[in-house]
Order: structure tokens, then sequence, then C-alpha cells
């Protein structure tokens, strides 16, 4: 999930790892995830590119990710992987820059009407480009459900931790709710964190891609519309939740944004 993400508010320190595959090109973190991730935009002009870093201990592999963005590359605008790996001190993943910026910087915030639209055509297009008999990954229901009870025996829960419209639920009646699984409505390839930072548009206000894929997998598409639903209404208003899904093409579904929502939240 995604409630702590954002553009860094202090300093931020360089690991060594970093350092070496920037190799004297000027760095500068741009994005904090909220398990102790830092995207670095590093260098300028035609040698610019971002380097994803985890620090160990984080339960990141960013190995995973540059493996579903290889795939995905294949059908659909993603950043094109240049380098992975990891090592005794975390996990990077480095990257070509796509064009523009995210759906929610500044200037598209002064424009809602026609950002949200863009994400909500963008993130249809994505689920009708991947095809999803064909994708190895899985980001289903019951499998993301498995993961969370396994949480929460272990006692890794805490619902202070949850967007605050769960934070009146236990976790064993989070687990409770999560449960019932609602019927897929439509089966495709998720980009498994719809938020609206991870749409970018270009400076003519045409899709560029998508970023952040390191949960992309098969699941019903309710799980990336209750997402970025939800994210518009974080970032434009409520109001604007309509206008995305009338974008994708799709009425409300109230029941599946609500599972979906929790099931973000909690896992």
């Amino acid at each position: 999930m995604s409630f702590a993400s954002g553009p860094p508010r202090g300093a931020v320190r360089v690991p060594q790892r970093v350092r070496r595959l920037a190799a004297g090109r000027a760095v500068r973190p741009v994005w904090l995830n909220d398990v102790g991730g830092v995207t670095f935009e590093v260098g300028s002009g035609g040698r610019r590119s971002f380097v994803k870093w985890a620090p160990a201990g984080t339960g990141s592999d960013l190995r995973a990710e540059a493996a579903r963005m290889r795939w995905a590359g294949r059908f659909s605008p993603v950043p094109r992987v240049l380098d992975d790996g990891c090592d005794e001190t975390g996990c990077w993943l480095v990257t070509c820059p796509l064009a523009g910026q995210m759906a929610c910087a500044d200037r598209w915030k002064q424009q809602p009407a026609r950002a949200v639209r863009i994400v909500g055509e963008g993130l249809r297009a994505m689920h009708d480009a991947l095809p999803a008999a064909d994708c190895p990954f899985s980001w289903a229901a019951a499998d993301r459900l498995a993961a969370v009870r396994s949480r929460a025996a272990a006692g890794w829960l805490d619902p202070a931790g949850w967007h605050p419209c769960h934070q009146q639920l236990s976790v064993a009646e989070a687990v409770g709710l999560l449960s019932a699984i609602p019927p897929a409505d439509r089966q495709v390839v998720c980009h498994g964190d719809a938020c609206v930072p991870n749409t970018l548009i270009t400076d003519d206000g045409l899709l560029s891609g998508h970023v952040d894929l390191g949960d992309l997998g098969v699941a019903d598409r309710w799980a990336d519309l209750a997402v970025a639903t939800w994210s518009v209404s974080w970032n434009f208003g409520t109001e604007w939740e309509p206008a995305l899904l009338d974008a994708y093409g799709v009425d409300y579904d109230e029941e599946r944004t609500r599972y979906y929502r929790l099931l973000y939240g909690v896992g």
C-alpha cells in the first residue's frame, strides 16, 4: 500500500551501491515508499535514469519487479530495465525514464478533468493490452488473502497503520471480511498499485506509461479499479471518482470497491 509514500521531505542518505551505479552522475532522491525504499533520479539528458533501492530487511526483492517490467514491456509502455540485483545491503532496479510527469504533478492537479481521464483510459489500455492468459504472475485475491492470514498469525498486522476508514476494525474482523472474496468481474493483468502517481502523462497531455509494477499480476480488474478511484479521491477529490470509471468504461461496483480497498489497505 502507498498511504505513506511520497516525495522526500528531508535529507536522504544515498547508499554506496546507488553511488556506484550513478558512476559520477548527480543523484537526487525523488520518492520514498512506506517500507523504507527510495527512488533516485540519476544524471540528466541522455544519461538520465532512475534507481529504485530497497534496503536489506525491507522484504522487497526488486528482481521480481524487474521480471514483471520486462514481461509487461512487450505489450504496454513501461520503463525499460537496465540493471537489477541484490547484495547484502539491499536490492536495486535501474530503469530508463519515461517521458512526462506523474498524473498528480502540480500541472495536472490544475487540470483534474484531463488528468483523471488519462488515468482511467490508461488503466483500461493496460488491462486490454496485457494478455492475462499468458501472464506468469498472480495478484489474485486468494493469494493475497493467504499472505494477510500469515501476517496476522505472526502478529505483524497493526490497525493503527491502516487507512483511517479501516482503523475501527480489529485484525480478526478485517480477516473475516476479506475471507468473503467477491466473484470475479473480469480477470486481467492488474497493475498492482494503480495509484495516480504511477501513471505518467506527457507534456502534451497524452498517456506516457505506467511505473511501479512490483505487484503486477492476474486478478479481478476491480483490484486495480478500487485503488485507482481511491487514489483519485486523495489527489483530486472524491467527486472525481465517477470520472475515472467513466473514462475506463465501467459502472461503479460498491461491493468489489469496498472489498479491494480493504485488501489493499490491510495487505
